[in-house]
C-alpha cells in the first residue's frame, strides 16, 4: 500500500515538471518564408484534467523556444506570442547555408495557472530548390498590420493575390516578413487600433511591373521628400485590405548586386611563434631626470607669480599720489567747492542732534475757559510717549473742560468739550473765543 502511494507520488511529480512529445519535423526551403503555429489545443491534453469543466480550455499558456542545448534560437526563426491565451508563431526565412543541416528547436509549453509543463522538440530540415532565390525582390511595408495579423496563411494569401495581380509573374513568393519594432520603429499608441506596422518580402521571376516602378518616377521621389503619399496607379488594389507605404518600398535584382567580399586574414594555429628566451633587463639601471619636469611644473609658474607680484605691489605702494600732491594737482575752485559742501554737511549733522521735537497733545496743558484755570497735563513730562496711541476715545481721556452749548432750536442745553492747545509754547485761543460767544 505505502510502496504504491509513493509510486503515485513520484509519478505526479515528474508530470508536474516536464512532459515530453515525440519529435516533430518540418522541411522548409531555402529563401522561402517559413511558419510553424505553436497550437495551445495541441499542449492542452498534456495537462492532466481539472474538477471544473472548462478550465484547461481557459488556462493561459506560454512557450519558450530555444536551440536545443543553446538558451536562445538560430538567427533566422523569430517568435510571437501576444497573450498567454493566443497561438505562439515560430517564423523565418532559412538561407542556402542551412541546407542540409537538421535543426532542433525545444519547444516548452508552460501552464501559467498549475505551473506545469509540456516539452517536445521541432526537428527543421532546410531543402535546397533550384527555383529558389527568386532574382526579383519587392520589400512592401504595411502600417495597418501586425506581424501576427500577417503570418495568417488567409491574410498572406490575400496579399500575394493582390501583388500578382499589379505584377503578373510565373512564381511568387513570400520571401520574409519583418516586424516594424525589429527595423527601429516605434511601439504605437493604444488608440484608434492603431498597428505597429510590417515588412513583407516577396519575390518573383519576372522584372518589376510598370506600377511598381512608379515609385521611382522622380515627381514620386519629390513627394515622398516632402512626406506626401505618391501617385500610384495600382494602390486601389491593396487599399482595401491593405495600406501599404510606398515611399519604402524596396526594389532589388539580385542578378544586378555585386557581392561584396571581406577578406579575412588567416587566422593561423592560435600558437604564438617562437621568439627565443626571455631577458629580463639588468638591475644596474639609471633612475630617470626629473629636473626639466620640475622645471615645467613648478619653478616656470612660481617664476610667473612672483612677477606678478612685483609689478602689483608697485602700483599699489608706489604709485600713490597722497593727499597733498593731490590737492596741488586739484584747481583751487574745485577744493573751495568741496571745502564749503563738507562744512554744510557738518553743520547739518550738529543742527539735527540739538532740535526738539514736538510733543504729542496730551502732554500739553490744558486749562478752563470759564474759570481760566490752568490743568495739569493728562501725561508727565517723564512719560514714555514712544507706546502712546495716535488718537483715544474720550472714555480714557481724565481732564476734560465740558461748558454748556445752547442748540439754536430751543432752549435745551448740550454740553460740549474743548482742549486747550499751544503752538510753540503759545496758547491758541480760538476755541475759546468761539465756545465764550455761543
Amino acid at each position: 500500500m505505502l510502496a504504491a502511494a509513493v509510486t503515485v507520488l513520484l509519478g505526479t511529480v515528474v508530470t508536474i515538471l516536464s512532459r515530453s512529445h515525440a519529435d516533430r519535423n518540418v522541411y522548409p526551403s531555402a529563401g522561402v518564408l517559413f511558419v510553424h503555429v505553436l497550437e495551445r489545443e495541441h499542449f492542452k491534453g498534456e495537462f492532466p484534467p481539472y474538477p471544473k469543466s472548462g478550465d484547461a480550455s481557459n488556462d493561459p499558456i506560454t512557450f519558450n523556444t530555444n536551440l536545443k542545448g543553446f538558451p536562445d534560437r538560430p538567427g533566422w526563426l523569430r517568435y510571437i506570442q501576444r497573450t498567454p491565451h493566443g497561438d505562439g508563431v515560430l517564423y523565418g526565412s532559412p538561407t542556402a547555408e542551412h541546407v542540409g543541416k537538421p535543426t532542433v528547436i525545444e519547444i516548452t509549453a508552460y501552464n501559467r495557472r498549475t505551473f506545469e509543463t509540456a516539452r517536445h522538440n521541432l526537428v527543421i530540415n532546410v531543402m535546397a530548390t533550384e527555383e529558389f532565390p527568386l532574382p526579383y525582390q519587392a520589400e512592401f511595408y504595411i502600417k495597418n498590420m501586425n506581424v501576427e495579423e500577417m503570418l495568417a496563411s488567409e491574410v498572406l494569401g490575400d496579399f500575394l493575390g493582390a501583388v500578382k495581380n499589379v505584377w503578373q509573374p510565373e512564381r511568387l513568393n513570400a520571401i520574409n516578413i519583418t516586424s516594424a519594432l525589429d527595423r527601429g520603429g516605434r511601439v504605437p499608441l493604444p488608440i484608434n487600433n492603431l498597428k505597429e506596422g510590417v515588412y513583407v518580402m516577396v519575390g518573383a521571376d519576372v522584372p518589376f511591373s510598370s506600377c511598381l516602378r512608379e515609385v521611382e518616377n522622380p515627381r514620386n521621389q519629390l513627394r515622398c521628400s516632402q512626406e506626401m503619399e505618391p501617385d500610384i496607379s495600382c494602390d486601389k488594389k491593396f487599399r482595401a485590405q491593405f495600406h501599404i507605404d510606398w515611399c519604402k518600398i524596396s526594389l532589388v535584382d539580385i542578378n544586378k548586386v555585386v557581392p561584396v567580399y571581406v577578406s579575412r586574414p588567416d587566422p593561423g594555429t592560435g600558437i604564438l611563434p617562437e621568439f627565443g628566451e626571455y631577458n629580463p633587463p639588468s638591475e644596474s639601471l639609471k633612475s630617470p631626470d626629473y629636473f626639466s619636469d620640475f622645471l615645467v611644473t613648478l619653478a616656470i609658474p612660481s617664476a610667473v607669480a612672483l612677477v606678478l607680484f612685483f609689478i602689483l605691489g608697485y602700483t599699489m605702494c608706489c604709485r600713490r599720489e597722497g593727499v597733498e600732491k593731490r590737492n596741488m594737482q586739484t584747481p583751487a575752485i574745485q577744493l573751495v567747492h568741496h571745502s564749503a559742501i563738507q562744512k554744510s554737511t557738518k553743520e547739518l549733522r550738529g543742527m539735527s542732534k540739538n532740535r526738539e521735537i514736538s510733543w504729542p497733545l496730551s502732554t500739553l496743558p490744558v486749562f478752563n475757559p470759564v474759570s481760566g484755570e490752568v490743568v495739569p497735563p493728562i501725561h508727565p513730562d517723564n512719560y514714555e510717549t514712544t507706546s502712546m496711541p495716535l488718537m483715544q476715545t474720550q472714555a480714557n481721556l481724565q481732564n476734560q473742560i465740558t461748558i454748556p452749548q445752547q442748540r439754536p432750536s430751543g432752549d435745551n442745553y448740550v454740553m460740549s468739550t474743548f482742549r486747550r492747545l499751544e503752538v510753540n509754547g503759545i496758547p491758541e485761543e480760538r476755541k475759546v473765543a468761539e465756545a465764550l460767544n455761543l
